[in-house]
């Protein structure tokens, strides 16, 4: 497939969402986290993932100029209303104050409501430790996902990530879902008249498939059957309960219609120097331990900082997306 250089493709994104409707600082932020995404190996929710946003730019799902609407109820938490907006300029909005709140006081958090698909989750805890702080975040979305016994989707895909600052070199990165995949991989598969692994679907009637066309109008299945659930249902309060975002259960499709789906996001943010001054230092030789070990350390991969700064896109997902580069008014 044509590789592109990061500049390159970076100009690209942010064309594409700003002809698609976006306002200059939403497309910059979008244009970020995508890149930033597609650099760290998670091309599901990095260009892949950016035609959804793009289309959905397009038909009004998300409001293209909203501008967050930020509080501050106590001290160390900050609150984002997206205003139907993207996940990502809400973030970017309180970043730098949620930084300053977390160094004076040990510990800050970020919530945010009302907003389209929180995209790459570890884009958000990665930055954090990448100035030094430990991180754990949550989000939700509209209900893609069952649970065992069950035929009804109830939850998103529901991920957890986690970061951590590691002396001399990229973080600790963990990302993962609480389903056996992302619904954009079974969407590919569909499209490409592929089969699927056992364990990642059911269909309409609840009854596990591999066929993806079923899967598609069915669920997606949690990873370790009910433990998975347990970790969903986790999820689904802190990043709609403690957000005041929909429940997955009443987040309107990110793929249809007019509305966004409303996700939540909770992001917590710890200053490890104050509880524990080498932190840094002592993880970095904990993890050498441990690969030493045999165990597979996320986020310590070939390219875990993001050092290739070449793309691969396919020739049919940059045609989709240059389409809607001369679209808007912008």
């Amino acid at each position: 497939m044509p590789r592109f250089d990061q500049k390159i493709a970076s100009e690209l994104a942010y064309a594409a969402c700003r002809g698609a409707g976006a306002s200059e600082p939403a497309a910059r932020s979008l244009a970020e986290a995508t890149i930033s995404a597609e650099l760290r190996g998670k091309s599901a929710v990095g260009f892949r993932h950016l035609v959804d946003y793009l289309a959905a730019l397009a038909a009004g799902r998300i409001a293209g100029a909203a501008e967050p609407e930020l509080s501050s109820p106590v001290a160390a938490i900050i609150r984002s209303d997206a205003r139907g907006g993207i996940a990502q300029l809400g973030f970017d909005r309180a970043f730098d104050d949620l930084r300053q709140r977390c160094a004076a006081w040990g510990v800050a958090i970020f919530v945010q409501h009302n907003s389209y698909t929180t995209g790459e989750l570890g884009y958000y805890v990665r930055r954090l430790a990448e100035v030094g702080f430990v991180a754990l975040a949550a989000t939700n979305g509209p209900a893609l996902m069952t649970v065992p016994g069950g035929v009804a989707p109830v939850y998103c895909t529901n991920p957890l990530a986690f970061a951590a600052p590691v002396e001399n070199g990229p973080p600790l990165a963990i990302d993962q879902a609480s389903s056996a995949t992302a619904f954009v991989n079974v969407r590919e598969r569909a499209e490409r008249g592929e089969k699927l692994p056992p364990g990642w679907a059911v269909g309409e009637n609840g009854l596990e498939t591999t066929d993806a066309h079923a899967a598609v109008k069915g669920a997606l299945l949690t990873f370790g059957g009910s433990r998975g659930a347990n970790i969903a249902l986790m999820v689904e309060v802190l990043a709609a309960g403690l957000t005041g975002a929909n429940w997955s259960l009443d987040a309107p499709s990110f793929a249809s219609g007019a509305d966004p789906p409303g996700a939540g996001l909770f992001v917590v943010a710890i200053a490890p120097k104050l509880l524990a001054p080498d932190f840094a230092g002592r993880l970095e030789r904990q993890l050498a331990r441990l690969a030493g070990m045999g165990v597979h350390i996320p986020g310590r991969g070939a390219n875990a900082g993001g050092r290739d700064t070449q793309i691969e896109l396919s020739s049919q997902l940059v045609e989709a997306i240059e389409a809607y580069r001369h679209r808007g008014p912008f």
